[in-house]
């Protein structure tokens, strides 16, 4: 019951930071140049929840294999974020939460990560 109470918060909090972002870029100026970090921002912050998403009606395997690439896409927007704010393209208190957000994501998808990993491998000693 617990971790499915977690588990909802996880999947509620991947949604708001998609929209969060999507509403941030909105803010960022308009110039050919900056198109790119638009494209590339948008896809790998909503990424992250939809591969989450998707890991819910896996199987384990599966359900790990999703939430590393939503990890990695976490990683990923971490970095155009910290490429917006070295442009000082966005209020630093923003982007600077943004950051923070999508770092913490990470830490969370990595130990989820982890730890379904040992269980993946703990298993796969009890068949040997």
């Amino acid at each position: 019951m617990k971790n499915e109470k977690r588990n909802r918060k996880l999947r509620a909090r991947l949604l708001t930071f998609s929209v969060d972002i999507l509403s941030f870029l909105k803010t960022l100026p308009y110039r050919k140049e900056y198109d790119v970090l638009r494209y590339q921002l948008s896809k790998s912050a909503t990424s992250i929840g939809a591969n989450y998403e998707e890991s819910q009606t896996s199987t384990y395997r599966e359900f790990l294999q999703k939430v590393k690439i939503a990890l990695r896409e976490a990683n990923e927007t971490t970095y155009w974020l910290k490429i917006i704010d070295r442009l000082d393209l966005a209020k630093k208190e923003k982007i600077s939460e943004l950051i923070q957000e999508s770092s913490e994501i990470s830490l969370i998808l990595g130990s989820i990560a982890s730890k379904a990993d040992k269980k993946i491998k703990g298993e796969n000693q009890n068949e040997i």
